[in-house]
């Protein structure tokens, strides 16, 4: 399937670069640019976008408002950060705000691409350097006291591995390689890990892992 996608992004430079390297992947049809985050919502109106790559730092309009007008527009939409500030309140707000994957632009665009087609495939990712940002959040949200695990989820040795990579950051594809299996059989073992974990995606396995100490 081809999907389209929309770079929202005011750098001219990082958007040639970000589209160059989005050209050609085959899996990708349409190739959309915005240099604001106003332009950006008129675009997802009006055309067919399956996922957009969203930098925080815009002029006027920032992106983690952009995130949630856009959203609310088509909660289908997936959306992508990529920002060069890993500051706490971003990292948390581009969550709440809907986001599916956050990435720093230090990313290298293989790793990039590679998360992109992990999110349009449904999962979802964050940088494993903002992993700490997250889990406090999160432990704050619940108390501050230790949550331990209630009970070990029935994971096999073999999807316990895989929830690691998955803290760690890894796509479906990267996995696959990793434990040299195929994607499908990697894509079957983590269905059975959200399943087991009772959550909705890999960014809620991810957190709960972090969170129970299960990996």
């Amino acid at each position: 399937m081809k999907n389209n996608i929309l770079i929202i992004e005011d750098h001219e430079l990082t958007r040639f670069g970000l589209k160059t390297a989005f050209e050609v992947c085959d899996f990708i049809d349409k190739i959309y640019e915005a240099e604001s985050a106003e332009k950006g919502i008129e675009i997802a109106s009006a055309q067919d976008i399956n996922l957009i790559i969203m930098d925080l730092g815009l002029p006027c309009m920032n992106g983690i408002d952009a995130t949630k007008k856009i959203k609310a527009l088509n909660k289908d939409i997936k959306i992508v950060i990529l920002t060069s500030h890993n500051d706490d309140s971003e990292v948390i707000n581009s969550l709440k705000a809907g986001a599916n994957a956050y990435c720093s632009k230090e990313i290298n665009p293989k790793r990039l691409i590679q998360v992109v087609q992990s999110v349009l495939d449904g999962a979802a990712w964050f940088d494993p350097s903002i992993s700490h940002i997250v889990l406090e959040a999160a432990t704050k949200a619940q108390g501050n006291e230790p949550v331990k695990p209630e009970k070990n989820y029935g994971l096999t040795s073999r999807e316990a591995q895989i929830l690691k990579l998955i803290t760690e950051g890894y796509s479906n594809i990267e996995i696959a390689k990793e434990l040299f299996v195929s994607i499908n059989t990697t894509k079957a073992h983590v269905a059975s890990i959200l399943q087991k974990l009772e959550v909705d995606d890999r960014l809620q396995a991810a957190l709960k892992a972090l969170k129970e100490k299960i990996v």
